[in-house]
């Protein structure tokens, strides 16, 4: 896909699996089981999709996926699997070492989404997955990571930024704005504060990088909101603008957990607006 001067790619960078009750909150399993079907253990399969943005001499990750920094415990929890797909394994299949990427968008702290940015030597050591790039994160979400509630302070490991602010190679941004070129930044607070997720457009044609204000298409359903979301309320009203803004300007949307579909696009119909594939 290709907006302005930059070449889109989706990048699987692994799958995992969260229970289906935590994912979709208050709505019944009788309805989200038939979109997203539950194992033994009542999780649900999930995607750990990066973007990679390719243009004006930069290559842009937006999130990093898990990593590879667990053990045996962890990986059974979250059904980790690396088996068919590993961040640096897609990057090289676009002729890319990790060296070669220049800046990397967090769009929030989580380890799911952020875990890939940070990796552990054999002698047990936490070093920087792309030695060369700029890692933007929001101000306040570092705040919120080194201070979590006790609701989401499971998410936030330490051993997955602390290397990148040690060897100084993050940049604190305090808002929204435009990062480059057609890349812009939204804030968005209810999943955690100060989720940034980026807007790539040319005036006429966008692509929403959505993150966990949309982490699987049944979550374009404006009541099917995470139970590991802090601020519900804030997500169904963050969630209610975004799709009418989306839709009006015919935007894509781009899914990091859907484990079948990457894009989609947004139609209306009455019983609310509904993904499609893209």
């Amino acid at each position: 896909m290709t907006i302005g001067p930059y070449t889109l790619t989706p990048i699987e960078t692994g799958r995992f699996a969260l229970d289906g009750g935590a994912m979709f909150g208050v709505v019944p399993k009788n309805l989200w089981n038939r979109t997203n079907p539950a194992d033994d253990q009542n999780r649900i399969d999930m995607a750990l999709r990066a973007l990679l943005i390719q243009g004006s001499g930069m290559n842009i990750l937006v999130d990093t996926g898990m990593g590879d920094k667990y053990d045996e415990k962890a990986r059974a929890i979250y059904k980790l699997d690396h088996s068919k797909f590993t961040l640096l394994a897609s990057l090289a299949e676009k002729g890319l070492k990790p060296e070669d990427i220049t800046h990397v968008i967090q769009t929030h702290l989580h380890f799911d989404h952020c875990g890939g940015m940070v990796s552990q030597t054999a002698s047990g050591e936490f070093v920087p997955t792309f030695p060369n790039a700029k890692v933007f994160v929001q101000k306040e979400n570092l705040k919120w990571a080194r201070n979590p509630t006790d609701k989401d302070r499971a998410s936030y490991l330490k051993q997955d930024w602390e290397a990148i602010v040690t060897n100084r190679m993050l940049e604190e941004l305090d808002g929204p704005g435009e990062l480059f070129p057609g890349i812009h930044l939204r804030i968005f607070n209810g999943h955690t504060r100060a989720q940034q997720l980026p807007l790539i457009s040319d005036g006429s044609n966008h692509l929403f990088f959505c993150a966990d204000l949309f982490p699987t298409k049944a979550h374009i359903n404006l009541p099917w909101i995470m139970g590991y979301d802090n601020f519900p309320l804030t997500t169904l009203e963050e969630k209610r603008a975004l799709l009418s803004e989306a839709f009006e300007n015919s935007w894509k949307i781009f899914f990091e957990h859907d484990p079948n579909s990457a894009i989609a696009g947004l139609e209306s119909t009455s019983r609310g607006f509904r993904a499609f594939e893209s």
